[in-house]
């Protein structure tokens, strides 16, 4: 029988682009959001697919109407999660579906354990964070770490095009976070550090130098207990455009000295200020991750990997995870049940396998 996915969010940014690779396969796409013309006009412009599209129109702070969906499958895309709590896994679980959503929220992501007993309990698979972090982060990780005797720091980074459709969700968690403080692993303790401070560049291959500062994400929480033997963890993300990112700094530091309380509530506003300067930019986003520690015979050890993505196909890097997810989940590759991060789930390969058709490539230094 056809398993039915229902992708809440289907018609937004990252939504969108999972639901149209999705109706290629043997699989039955539900598009569930708030706006019935958006569904409309969403399923109107598909025009591959394996089986007809369905839509539900609902609000998930009010109910999902699973006795109507039916689903077996849903990926829940409609961020910023650090203001929802588990209410859509939850009632997948009491449904008895399998649940992923692409959060990027350090504890909404890191406490999805709590879970666990209830979803091993109904037999189904709730996987939280099923985008670039922590899943790309950690499969990279994972792809090195054996070729060193002792990983000991991370240090990593998302340099965003300025070409791109900018999601109004994920300007809002980022915005939440600016200028106030959060813990980081440094030289083996955890120290406080503050979102978009510690301004910084990195020089990317072909792209050049991209501003960056601190973003809390998922991986500062986990990271130093999955892998016990880093002693430093920071993530950076950055804007294209110069000034706009040092623009971003400063008002950081207008949150820090508590002259505003977040940024948070002017996120339309920016993503309009933003969308102003297209023209000054390009498509080209970038990530990076430099990994440091001991090598085999004690020797200072390094390695470096660059994912480099232009003609604006960077947002689809994230949509990887929960792609893959959904696919092993329905055709039954997916054996393991419970709640956890999506850590350790899909390796580099399959992840960049499923980008092979997108101006997307892997640079190893």
């Amino acid at each position: 029988m056809t398993k039915r996915v229902l992708i809440i969010g289907g018609y937004g940014n990252f939504g969108s682009y999972i639901a149209k690779t999705l109706a290629k396969d043997d699989l039955q796409i539900i598009i569930g959001g708030r706006s019935k013309i958006k569904c409309l006009d969403f399923i109107e412009g598909v025009d591959d697919f394996k089986h007809p599209l369905e839509y539900s129109i609902f609000d998930i702070t009010i109910s999902i109407p699973f006795a109507e969906i039916t689903p077996d499958i849903v990926i829940h895309t409609s961020g910023p999660y650090q203001e929802q709590g588990y209410d859509v896994a939850k009632l997948c679980i009491e449904y008895g579906c399998h649940y992923i959503d692409l959060a990027d929220g350090r504890e909404f992501v890191a406490n999805i354990h709590k879970l666990d007993e209830k979803a091993k309990s109904s037999g189904v698979s709730v996987i939280s964070g099923a985008s670039s972090v922590p899943c790309l982060s950690s499969a990279i990780i994972e792809k090195y770490k054996d070729e060193f005797e002792y990983l000991e720091e991370i240090e990593y980074g998302i340099a965003t095009a300025q070409q791109t459709n900018r999601g109004l969700a994920t300007t809002a968690s980022i915005l939440n976070y600016t200028g106030k403080p959060f813990k980081t692993l440094i030289n083996g303790k955890m120290e406080t550090v503050y979102g978009w401070q510690d301004l910084s560049f990195h020089k990317y291959p072909e792209f050049g130098y991209r501003a960056l500062g601190n973003c809390e994400i998922p991986d500062l929480e986990l990271f130093p207990k999955i892998y016990p033997n880093l002693k430093t963890v920071r993530f950076y993300a950055g804007t294209e455009i110069t000034f706009l990112h040092i623009g971003l700094w400063l008002l950081s530091w207008f949150v820090r000295l508590r002259i505003f309380k977040s940024l948070r509530p002017a996120a339309k506003l920016f993503v309009n200020i933003a969308n102003k300067f297209d023209w000054i930019g390009s498509s080209n986003s970038a990530f990076h991750m430099i990994l440091k520690g001991k090598g085999k015979e004690n020797e200072n050890k390094s390695e470096k990997v660059y994912i480099l993505a232009k003609e604006g196909d960077g947002p689809f890097i994230p949509c990887a995870p929960a792609i893959i997810l959904a696919r092993k989940i329905a055709f039954g590759l997916m054996e393991k049940s419970g709640a956890m991060p999506c850590v350790g789930l899909i390796d580099l390969d399959e992840y960049m396998s499923e980008l092979k058709d997108l101006n997307i490539k892997l640079i190893c230094e």
